[in-house]
């Protein structure tokens, strides 16, 4: 179908753009001289602007009842911005863009998302056949990204990150809208959803489990600078990681049952606290960047699981605000903590007991998974089998 092309070659594009932002921002700003604490500042600002704009877009979605016509806005803003940002030089305006960048782009991930999921049900398909095309989008251009880096300078990612959010923009354009659900959007369905003991137990969860990903996500391209490792080297590293979630995503049909999203989750933590725990006594960058291949049984395994699991406790009409929520607390309110906690124990302690650091939250990630598993995962298995 030609709409699922579209969706398709939508999330390659714009999960390239995504590939560019967020691990790749942290490598220019060293380039432009700045501090890991001033980096961390920069980001984690960008969580607390993240917390702002990722709610109001989801909202106007919801109220509106579209999807698309809010992509095409925040995109063409975001291609915009992103070409200032990447052309700048000064600590003043790097953190002007950055915050009008995170303001545009960090909404369309939770929004993009919804379509893919709602466009999935609504055509009898996977999730993961569609969001396959987002990690082969983020591999790809984070290799790109590397070399444009090396050869080019950092400077030359201004052009990139403009091109393909032109791209993205037209793709946006010729893409059908989401169906919308026919129940009117309440205020008291979403007290209910953030009412129920659950729900708030599984974002805590989720919360936990996202802080030492984002910490990761943020310092891993300036340790392995700091290890001797070239931009081109971060792009391979990003490749490795987004690559090895292609599988993962493309046979989420297979291993995502629904009711096993909880025990799901803990596995992935504890492939996270392996990932971190590892990752704080190597000193060799290159062997650092193909130990992201265990990005394979992390994130997209996690992330599969959360937002399966989302969707099924959420009021229909709010699925675009609940999807909001959960990439609120990945991207948002935990990449604030990651950021400025992350930098000020890089800038004081270095990159290896930065990795200590969030290895141990992970594993308490997954013990906590681990007990909701015995609590809530315990009481589905006995229903089913009643």
């Amino acid at each position: 179908m030609k709409a699922l092309r579209l969706l398709k070659s939508f999330n390659f594009l714009y999960f390239g753009l995504l590939a560019i932002f967020i691990p790749f921002l942290p490598v220019y700003l060293a380039d432009q001289g700045l501090r890991p604490a001033q980096i961390g500042f920069i980001i984690g600002t960008g969580g607390f602007v993240t917390l702002i704009t990722q709610p109001l877009w989801g909202m106007i979605s919801d109220k509106t009842r579209t999807i698309r016509k809010v992509l095409l806005l925040l995109i063409f803003f975001s291609s915009v911005i992103g070409y200032f940002l990447y052309d700048s030089s000064s600590y003043l305006q790097l953190i002007l863009f950055a915050m009008l960048l995170y303001f545009f782009l960090m909404p369309i991930d939770p929004l993009t998302e919804s379509l893919n999921f709602t466009i999935a049900e609504k055509s009898g398909i996977s999730y993961g056949s569609i969001r396959t095309y987002g990690a082969l989008g983020y591999a790809v251009i984070s290799l790109i990204t590397g070399y444009v880096m090396s050869y080019f300078g950092a400077n030359s990612l201004a052009f990139l990150f403009a091109g393909i959010g032109l791209i993205s923009f037209i793709i946006s354009w010729m893409m059908p809208d989401a169906p919308v659900s026919g129940k009117p959007v309440t205020l008291k369905s979403l007290k209910h959803f953030f009412s129920n003991k659950e729900t708030l137990l599984f974002l805590l969860l989720v919360f936990i489990c996202a802080v030492p990903a984002r910490m990761n996500d943020t310092f891993l391209g300036v340790y392995i600078r700091e290890l001797g490792g070239s931009a081109k080297l971060v792009g391979l590293t990003w490749f490795l990681a987004a690559g090895s979630e292609i599988v993962v995503f493309a046979l989420s049909f297979w291993w995502l049952r629904k009711g096993n999203e909880i025990i799901i989750i803990s596995f992935a933590a504890a492939f996270f606290f392996i990932r971190y725990f590892v990752s704080a006594w190597i000193t060799d960058p290159h062997l650092l960047a193909y130990l992201q291949v265990l990005q394979i049984l992390t994130f997209p395994i996690f992330y599969s699981a959360a937002i399966q699991y989302l969707y099924r406790i959420v009021p229909v009409e709010w699925r675009a605000t609940g999807q909001t929520v959960l990439a609120l607390l990945f991207f948002g309110v935990s990449g604030i903590i990651a950021s400025y906690v992350g930098g000020s124990i890089y800038e004081a302690f270095g990159g290896k007991t930065l990795y200590l650091f969030i290895s141990s939250i992970s594993f308490i990630g997954m013990v906590f998974a681990l007990v909701l598993y015995r609590i809530y995962g315990t009481r589905l298995d006995t229903a089913e089998e009643g």
